[in-house]
């Protein structure tokens, strides 16, 4: 038993090694690949008639540490200076407009349709409209490095933005000037606590000696996200500042702090320290996505009542996108099509309290969504091939 397992969970995870291999090639985003291997291996275990154990109390887990790992990766990859204001600008405003006006179209939609409270609507719209960097970003090997680097700053963005605000209506029964009060300080002690572990843990990087260093930083990360998110803080922005900051240690050669590093040697450290984080967030994406696919059931995916409302949000998704785009003079070829729902779709629906869920928004909407944004991500890209657009303006 214990021989089978490990060679059926190294197998999975080698083949999903391929197909992240593979991406750049067939322009086929490989979560759509492990999704149909997590399937594949359900149907395989049920014909066969061989048990496996209850997963699904693990997807929330895998979901988190891939939330914290994923997040993580993204602002390391992101360079902060002069040069990058202007997509800074643009890729938060697009983030941010596009959230906003979509979970007003569809908390109202849902609300006048299924009935119930505004702020279940709400809560139940939000998942619907964040952009998955986990799906995203691995997906754009292909495209030109300044569309690439909108693309990252975008996708990450609107997952810190959609938990944000996802957080800060779940956590509040009434919104008004006392509840936005209440969240400034909660973002402002959540910077101080950000700034705090950023140095503390820049300063372990460079001062432990022990063959085993970054792992400790890891847990310490993950442990730090955890018990902020406990106290209902919003603790994904510890993860992006800690990113940032790291990942950005020469611009800040002129702080006092960073001088009592030797910033030359720390950024050696750094850039091992993203080697781990990358392989890491893939083996994590790749296990969420499998498992994720292995608890799928065929009638969801195939649901004909939620089908159509599927399609209607993602051609609702799109639309808004391309209007958005336009307004900011953003190219449409490919930008447009690289809106995928997926990781943190799942794990904020996974996250909506019983008394807040609607029957409309069930689990397959929420699949066939992610896989309906996914499949327009491949298509968009496999036309786009080479041919993208770059307005230079931009930046």
């Amino acid at each position: 038993m214990t021989d089978t397992i490990i060679i059926a969970f190294c197998s999975l995870l080698l083949i999903a090694y391929l197909f992240n291999l593979t991406a750049s090639k067939t322009k086929i985003p490989s979560v759509i690949l492990l999704l149909l291997m997590g399937w594949v291996l359900n149907k395989t275990t049920s014909f066969l008639e061989y048990e496996l154990p209850d997963f699904s109390s693990l997807l929330p887990v895998i979901a988190t540490v891939g939330l914290v790992l994923i997040v993580l990766e993204g602002s390391l990859e992101l360079q902060l200076n002069s040069s990058k204001i202007r997509v800074i600008k643009k890729s938060f405003l697009g983030a941010l407009i596009s959230i906003v006006v979509l979970t007003l179209i569809l908390s109202f939609t849902f609300q006048y349709v299924a009935g119930g409270s505004l702020k279940a609507s709400i809560l139940n719209a939000i998942p619907l409209c964040v952009i998955s960097s986990a799906i995203a970003i691995p997906s754009i090997g292909s495209i030109s490095k300044l569309n690439k680097e909108f693309i990252i700053y975008e996708s990450s963005l609107s997952d810190i933005l959609g938990v944000l605000l996802f957080n800060f209506i779940a956590l509040n029964e009434d919104i008004n000037i006392y509840s936005f009060g209440e969240f400034g300080i909660q973002l402002l002690i959540m910077i101080i606590i950000s700034f705090a572990a950023t140095l503390g843990l820049s300063w372990l990087l460079r001062k432990i000696d022990h063959h085993v260093k970054f792992i400790p930083i890891i847990l310490l990360v993950v442990l730090i996200y955890s018990v902020a998110k406990t106290y209902h803080l919003p603790a994904l922005i510890y993860v992006m500042i800690f990113g940032l900051s790291i990942g950005n240690i020469g611009q800040f050669k002129q702080v006092k702090w960073t001088q009592q590093l030797d910033t030359v040697a720390l950024q050696n450290e750094i850039k091992k320290f993203k080697e781990l984080i990358i392989e890491g967030a893939f083996l994590v994406r790749a296990l969420f996505f499998t498992l994720f696919g292995y608890l799928l059931k065929t009638e969801e995916i195939l649901n004909g009542e939620t089908f159509r409302w599927a399609i209607g949000i993602v051609l609702l998704v799109f639309a808004l996108r391309a209007i958005q785009l336009r307004v900011s003079k953003l190219p449409l070829n490919p930008l447009l099509f690289i809106a995928p729902r997926g990781l943190i779709t799942v794990l904020l629906f996974i996250s909506i309290s019983p008394v807040n869920h609607i029957s409309l928004v069930n689990n397959s909407l929420i699949i066939q969504v992610i896989i309906l944004s996914a499949l327009v991500m491949t298509f968009g890209l496999m036309m786009t091939g080479k041919k993208d657009e770059v307005i230079s303006a931009m930046y």
